[in-house]
């Protein structure tokens, strides 16, 4: 059995917008614990989901089925016909690695 268990992540670009306070209190908690912005907020979300626990009553009620997909993903750069000049590329998926380590 390995020591070590890694794993890939999928990492999309999304576009959000945020509350300017909000903006200057992510980069003081990326700092406070060495962390970059998006893993902040990354796992600030997964702790909001986890421990919610009316939203996970909703995540597998009917309700949850049909809901409207707000928050895209970006498309890949060349993934629809381009209108105009080429901008820089829209969305960037990287595999990212989480290293779990375990105790022998």
């Amino acid at each position: 059995m390995p020591l070590i268990e890694v794993t890939q992540t999928r990492r999309v670009t999304a576009h959000v917008r945020f509350n300017e306070p909000i903006v200057m209190q992510i980069n003081q908690y990326a700092a406070f614990i060495g962390a970059t912005p998006d893993e902040v907020i990354n796992k600030g979300l997964e702790y909001l989901f986890e421990k919610d626990r009316e939203f996970a009553t909703f995540r597998t009620s009917d309700r949850c089925k049909d809901v409207p997909e707000l928050l895209k993903a970006r498309r890949p750069n060349g993934s629809k016909a381009s209108r105009g000049p080429a901008k820089k590329p829209s969305t960037s998926v990287e595999p990212g690695e989480s290293v779990a380590v375990r105790k022998a």
